[in-house]
């Protein structure tokens, strides 16, 4: 075991220092950062790597008294700390805040790649290499002063939760390995009957361990959001059965089926208020270059096809996959609107009314987690981007920054949340707890 650990210590400088070195040999992008954004993003000649470049921005949490900085108007506030790496929320009718502290499960035995496992090094420095808590965790704030005064275990010993959507009496929960469901009665404060389970969902290596879940409005179908378990298929696409993809689920039967795919990592998902599309946040590629590709959200057609691996942007052919499809590409559809290169754009939300301000009706909310292999980093901020019937329709403004100082993560941020009484709620996976913003 000590001999493991001095290998492993070393290993880790090794490839420290080798980041260093060719971040500090590499010219910076060629393309100013908002080129990634919109609705026709500056798509440059690819740069492919041998060895990822990383511009790790090392996961330190907040000073005493320290918190992220709203845009002009708006005003920030801890709504609950101390969690444990949480990462996704979803609020029950009574106003209940359900937080998942969750984390990537650990890869099954027998399974070992030293370029995962150099990676795996890097995210622990950005604040994602930590045990999962496996656990649901119930916040309330029944004075309504924005604080949650409440904060008790929920749903335990789950396989690293994300996704929760509740239907009826029965709330849905989407594990990294299944989709489950729990009997819910308004304003309890403990879930611990043992779950039922409705299906298997992709697993193994899990490259992507995320499984994000929204029901549609009538309470008849679930949508699971389930990303790709590579970067572009190197482990070959017999890997990436329903991956890729979001996934429908028939609540009454089970029945499970592809959406739609070509979608590298689906995560943040939700329905346009003026269309009733549903829309997703979605993570490219990497390794082709700073300004190549970039993040987006899009509308989700029913049967379509995103591009993912064998194309970007529409039909732009990425050259690294091997063997090509050219008759998937051809069918490939273009993103409505880029998110900018390696922002890492997770979290979701439309504002369907005026709760937080009027201009912002109909808008989306999206929480940029931040890069890790673009320099100079990008993300690491939540942005709001506004909607006119039922389309983006402007460039995107920073509501929450702050989270990255001095070439550090104080915080990053993933999900994101307009609640009930027009505060908007951010999870912040670094800094463990959610801020709340609100007009001034």
């Amino acid at each position: 075991m000590a001999n493991y650990v001095k290998i492993s210590g070393f290993l880790g400088a090794c490839i420290t220092g080798t980041v260093h070195l060719l971040t500090a040999l590499r010219k910076s992008p060629a393309l100013a950062e908002n080129e990634g954004y919109g609705a026709a993003p500056n798509l440059p000649k690819p740069k492919p790597t041998l060895i990822p470049i990383m511009k790790i921005a090392p996961a330190i949490g907040w000073p005493e008294g320290a918190a992220p900085k709203p845009a002009p108007g708006f005003k920030v506030g801890s709504f609950i700390a101390g969690l444990d790496h949480p990462r996704w929320i979803y609020e029950l009718p009574n106003g209940d805040i359900l937080v998942a502290e969750t984390a990537s499960p650990p890869w099954p035995a027998g399974i070992f790649s030293l370029r995962w496992w150099a990676m795996g090094f890097v995210m622990t420095r950005a604040g994602a290499g930590v045990k999962s808590a496996n656990r649901i965790t119930l916040l309330r704030d029944a004075d309504g002063d924005g604080f949650a005064e409440v904060k008790l275990p929920f749903i335990e010993n789950l396989t690293s939760p994300f996704g929760m959507a509740l239907v009826g009496d029965q709330l849905y929960v989407a594990n990294a390995d299944s989709l489950v469901r729990f009997p819910y009665v308004e304003g309890t404060t403990r879930i611990d009957v043992p779950p039922v389970k409705i299906c298997d969902l992709p697993a193994g290596r899990n490259h992507h361990w995320t499984k994000s879940l929204v029901a549609n409005k009538e309470g008849t179908k679930l949508y699971i959001g389930v990303g790709s378990n590579s970067n572009v298929a190197e482990f070959g696409m017999e890997e990436e059965e329903n991956r890729a993809a979001i996934l429908e689920v028939d609540i009454a039967s089970g029945a499970l089926r592809v959406f739609a795919g070509g979608l590298r990592n689906p995560v943040g998902m939700d329905w346009n208020p003026v269309t009733g599309e549903l829309w997703t946040s979605v993570n490219e590629r990497d390794e082709i270059g700073d300004d190549l590709v970039p993040d987006y959200m899009t509308s989700v057609k029913d049967g379509a096809f995103y591009g993912w691996p064998y194309s970007y942007w529409g039909r732009t052919v990425d050259e690294r996959v091997k063997p090509q499809r050219p008759d998937l590409v051809a069918t490939a559809l273009k993103p409505d609107y880029a998110l900018g290169c390696h922002t890492a754009s997770l979290g979701l939300t439309f504002v369907d009314d005026e709760r937080f301000g009027a201009r912002f009706k109909n808008g989306v909310f999206i929480g940029q987690h931040g890069s890790w292999n673009r320099n100079p980093p990008a993300g690491y901020r939540v942005i709001f981007v506004p909607f006119a019937d039922g389309a983006p329709a402007g460039a995107p403004e920073e509501i929450l920054g702050g989270f990255r100082v001095d070439g550090k993560a104080l915080g990053r941020p993933v999900g994101v949340l307009v609640d009930k009484r027009g505060g908007l709620l951010v999870v912040d996976d670094v800094g463990d707890c959610i801020w709340r913003v609100t007009p001034a």
